[in-house]
């Protein structure tokens, strides 16, 4: 199968869609910014990282659920992107009956956790943020392994694509996931999953 990573603005979502679904279980596709992106496989720390987060919502927030099982989001005035988050928080029951695709309605938080690929500093610190803020979710979670830090995204203004307020915490500070998220995270622990 070849992936194309040219941007093109002939493809219609649609035709990203077939594409996904026929894409065998070892990869993960994505169309942002009018492009599909190959989702690398997360390594075993990165699903630390999700576990790690998941518990922490449960414990703090048990009226929601992080959905870490590669939710497809539809990022429609992004230029009608389809993104699939590490991590979606929203209210328990939110997707029940949904297809692959959901619309972001609902959503609190998306997160990303960085991988070691050439793509990251685009999909994760450029073209994800922008999809999430134009699509109107509150909080932006980034763990940034190679920064190791936290980066919190907030306040989205869906005219101009960006968050407005951007907090930046290294590994080992307590950050408070403003509401609606409101958690509260200890972040010592995610020194461990970076090699």
């Amino acid at each position: 199968m070849t992936v194309m990573t040219e941007r093109t603005s002939h493809m219609l979502v649609e035709e990203f869609e077939e594409i996904a679904a026929a894409a065998p279980e070892t990869v993960t596709l994505e169309f942002i910014n009018g492009r599909i992106e190959e989702k690398r496989v997360p390594d075993g720390d990165h699903d630390e990282i999700v576990g790690w987060l998941q518990r922490r919502c449960m414990q703090q927030r048990p009226d929601l659920w992080l959905h870490a099982v590669q939710r497809g989001l539809k990022v429609e005035a992004y230029r009608k992107g389809r993104a699939r988050p590490d991590g979606v928080l929203a209210p328990e029951g939110r997707f029940a009956g949904d297809g692959e695709w959901s619309d972001p309605d609902g959503v609190l938080m998306t997160v990303e956790v960085t991988s070691h690929d050439r793509d990251t500093e685009a999909r994760d610190r450029i073209e994800k943020p922008a999809a999430y803020a134009t699509a109107g979710i509150p909080v932006y979670l980034l763990v940034d392994r190679d920064a190791c830090a936290l980066i919190v995204h907030t306040t989205p203004d869906p005219k101009s694509g960006c968050y407005l307020d951007i907090h930046r915490a290294p590994f080992g500070e307590q950050v408070v996931l403003p509401e609606p998220v409101g958690i509260t995270l200890d972040t010592d622990v995610l020194k461990n999953y970076v090699h």
